[in-house]
């Protein structure tokens, strides 16, 4: 027979998930409701206007997916990718790898754009090639979880000047932790996670298009091929219609409220600094540890803080120690830095001065052995 499962209290810096604040937690021990209850409706009403303040957009079609950050990603490009069409995807690591493979299960002809892992892109090289592309759309992944870089997002709108670009932006390890500014930046289209900077538990991917994004769909020759993600039939339930879609996860869904509750409280602009300085105190005490970081200063993640593995030291048995030990849980690298790298999360209520200096003695024991 199956004993009770208790599993230990750990603090997760590892890329994701994060741990959840306890009003989070208990949040979700409100009553369940029925995704067809008025009562529930009025809590999507305000999850929606929660999400398009942290969003930084006014787009109205902003809600939740009942799926994770890889939800998120499919829902954006198979509503807004038409068979044979030419999509230029920017690849730094491995979710933009993701991006571009997915895009391609949905039909586009892909024109990716290149950099090494935890490299900066050549901008004029994604104006060229989206100058000699015949499609309209371009992503890019923010923060690119595999390495610990920030992409510039901010520079993407330029390509308007070429032609009428529809972006699509990755923010799942950036909305939470650093200004993602869909209006201000002119994204189309972006999906996060509720797992990471937001501080909710995993399951849900909150998505947001603009109207821009929403005449693309409505224009095409076909309808998408994904029912369960058809945006334009999950806005159905999530406007004014109510139209039956699935059953929602109510208790999720009162678990990303709270959080977003949480952020806003807190202040947005409070918010990405205590994120900006906690990375940089984490930095300096690995630098003081003798240690490097994989990205250049200007182009580092505070939410996810990529460390180089001095030569010698073992990845795995670092990482046991911290766990077994410290009851620390840290990312490892894969795809190409796999063995090269830590990824260490310093995300929502994970981004303090506490947890920095924890965790830099922790590591500090763990490498003595």
């Amino acid at each position: 027979m199956l004993k009770p499962f208790h599993p230990p209290q750990r603090i997760l810096l590892g890329p994701g998930p994060s741990n959840v604040e306890p009003r989070v937690l208990q949040a979700m021990l409100a009553p369940l409701l029925g995704h067809m209850d008025p009562v529930y409706f009025s809590c999507m009403d305000q999850l929606q206007e929660l999400l398009r303040a942290v969003f930084e957009t006014s787009n109205r079609v902003t809600f939740s997916i009942s799926g994770t950050g890889g939800a998120g990603m499919e829902a954006c490009l198979a509503n807004l990718v038409e068979e044979d069409e030419e999509v230029v995807v920017c690849v730094n690591g491995f979710f933009g790898q993701r991006m571009a493979e997915m895009a391609a299960r949905w039909g586009a002809r892909v024109v990716r754009v290149e950099a090494e892992w935890g490299s900066p892109f050549d901008m004029q090289q994604v104006r060229e090639a989206f100058k000699k592309s015949s499609g309209r759309i371009v992503t890019m992944v923010h923060a690119e979880t595999s390495t610990g870089m920030r992409n510039p997002i901010e520079e993407l709108k330029s390509l308007r000047d070429v032609r009428d670009a529809i972006l699509v932006v990755d923010s799942v390890t950036s909305l939470g932790a650093h200004p993602v500014g869909v209006d201000r930046n002119g994204i189309d289209a972006s999906y996060a996670c509720s797992q990471k900077g937001i501080g909710a538990p995993p399951g849900l991917a909150p998505v947001t298009f603009s109207e821009r994004a929403l005449e693309k769909i409505r224009a095409r020759r076909k309808p998408p091929r994904t029912w369960y993600l058809d945006v334009q039939i999950l806005d159905k339930y999530w406007n004014p219609e109510r139209v039956y879609h699935h059953t929602a996860p109510a208790l999720m869904n009162y678990a990303l409220r709270e959080a977003l509750m949480i952020i806003l409280e807190e202040g947005l602009e409070n918010r990405w600094q205590r994120h900006e300085r906690n990375s940089r105190a984490f930095v300096a005490g690995v630098e003081s540890l003798g240690m490097e970081m994989l990205v250049a200063p200007e182009h580092r993640l505070w939410s996810l803080n990529t460390v180089r593995i001095p030569p010698g030291v073992d990845d795995a048995a670092v990482r046991n120690r911290l766990l077994v030990q410290h009851n620390i849980e840290i990312g490892s690298g894969f795809g190409v830095l796999k063995g090269k790298i830590w990824r260490v999360g310093l995300m929502g209520t994970n981004s303090n001065e506490n947890i920095v200096l924890l965790l830099l003695a922790a590591l500090r024991s763990a490498l003595e052995g």
